[in-house]
């Protein structure tokens, strides 16, 4: 039987095999000659290392704390009038101007008060003359009786006389002492050194006894008044130094000191109301503002100190530390906020301590230190 291919097709088909032969020949040997495939990389180890800044803590003493807000108040203050009404005749001080003890701060017209004050003396005069008069009369009869020149009666009659007269002299200097005081009051008189925060702009208008023209507060001591939590009362003592800030222009002291704390609670929250005095000679607090104070609660401990930046509030308060080139967590409890630095109590001496730590920094994690 023919075959049925030619031979023209067989010697094709020959040539082509005999090419890919010696193609994949070429392929090997370039795959032979070229230099050997890098390992695949583990997924991770090119990865570098997140380095961090450290800090160590520094060993302090300090107590256990609170931070509470409230607000600033003078140490006095009080709105004042004249007792008596008249027309305002003069104002001798300004808004904001510091007053002494006993400084006049406005004048009411006083002709009336004047007028009444020399009837009174007057009054007086007429009185202790007759009185006098009554008096040398009360002396003659008493030596006539002896002589027997008047009657016993007579004699009674001019002392009794006498004695009249003297308590119309009493009656009339009480009617100037009243005259006197009235004359006082028209004139207001500062009842304690302070600041001036209200006083009238104008002069001319009659005003009632009791109006309230003028406030005085005396700023150079501020109450700061808070309240703390029923147990917080018995670790906290009066006479203790606290540190407060003002919330507004961040004004600070570490003077203030606890003054009253009250045995009774406030009906409506039912926290113990405390009062701190805080020194403000030199004018850095603002009364009726906001302010928080760290108030510190029982005995002194040994404490560390950090700068707040390295502090981790997430999940409870804590720390990194570097240990063996990995991040370790380490819970601290806040004894005291500051500024810029807290101090902590911690169950060993806090070293490596992360500063700035992120949220991509978790335990456990391989570091390198800056």
């Amino acid at each position: 039987m023919k075959p049925t291919t030619k031979p023209s097709t067989s010697r094709a088909l020959t040539a082509m095999g005999v090419a890919a032969a010696l193609a994949l020949t070429g392929c090997d040997k370039a795959d032979a000659s070229a230099p050997p495939a890098a390992a695949a990389a583990t997924p991770g180890q090119d990865k570098p290392m997140p380095a961090v800044k450290v800090v160590s803590a520094r060993g302090v003493q300090a107590s256990q704390s609170e931070e509470v807000t409230g607000t600033l108040y003078p140490a006095q203050g009080l709105q004042v009038g004249f007792e008596v009404g008249g027309r305002l005749e003069a104002v001798r001080v300004q808004k904001g101007q510091a007053v002494k003890k006993g400084d006049t701060l406005a004048q009411l017209n006083s002709e009336i008060a004047d007028a009444q004050v020399a009837g009174a003396e007057a009054a007086v005069a007429a009185a202790e003359a007759a009185a006098s008069m009554a008096q040398d009369a009360a002396e003659r009869t008493q030596k006539l009786s002896t002589g027997g020149g008047v009657s016993d009666q007579q004699h009674k009659n001019a002392v009794a006389a006498a004695a009249q007269a003297q308590a119309q002299v009493m009656a009339a200097k009480a009617q100037l002492a009243q005259a006197r005081a009235s004359r006082r009051r028209h004139d207001l008189k500062a009842p304690f050194a302070g600041t001036l925060i209200e006083s009238p702009d104008q002069t001319g208008a009659t005003v009632g006894p009791g109006s309230a023209l003028f406030t005085l507060e005396q700023l150079d001591t501020l109450i700061f008044r808070t309240t703390v939590a029923e147990g917080a009362r018995a670790l906290l003592k009066p006479g203790v130094k606290v540190r407060v800030a003002a919330l507004g222009n961040g004004a600070s002291t570490d003077e203030a000191v606890v003054r009253t704390i009250l045995p009774s609670a406030d009906p409506t929250t039912r926290r113990i109301p405390v009062e701190i005095a805080v020194p403000n000679a030199d004018g850095r607090f603002v009364a009726h503002t906001l302010a928080r104070a760290m108030l510190k609660l029982g005995e002194t401990q040994d404490a560390q100190l950090l700068p707040t930046t390295a502090l981790s509030s997430s999940n409870g308060d804590h720390v990194l530390v570097v240990s063996d080139g990995a991040l370790q967590r380490v819970d601290v409890q806040v004894l005291e906020r500051r500024d810029r630095e807290v101090v902590v109590r911690a169950a060993a001496v806090l070293q490596q301590v992360v500063d700035f730590p992120t949220p991509s920094l978790s335990p456990g994690t391989r570091v390198s230190v800056k």
